[in-house]
């Protein structure tokens, strides 16, 4: 089992963190998502081989969480709708 932890940008809160680990736990590899809000850390347990964390990044990019480094506005903009939705779901 291979495990990566990405630091990323605009994690706010619980629903943020919802969002992302529903987000992630859609790839049958995944094993299991860890999320620290204070470290704006999430820590990915899987199956596979390091060519599956650019699809992860790319997936946390498109939630509005991209690694950190890669911030924009529409990032920030998306994040505050999947935070919303993330709220909601849970």
């Amino acid at each position: 089992m291979e495990r990566v932890s990405i630091t990323i940008e605009n994690l706010k809160c619980n629903g943020c963190a919802s969002t992302i680990r529903k987000g992630l736990l859609k790839f049958n590899e995944i094993e299991d998502v860890e999320i620290d809000i204070e470290k704006s850390t999430v820590e990915i347990s899987f199956e596979g081989n390091q060519e599956h964390i650019l699809k992860y990044k790319s997936k946390l990019a498109g939630l509005g969480y991209p690694e950190t480094g890669g911030n924009s506005n529409l990032s920030k903009a998306i994040s505050y709708v999947s935070c919303a939705i993330g709220k909601v779901s849970n």
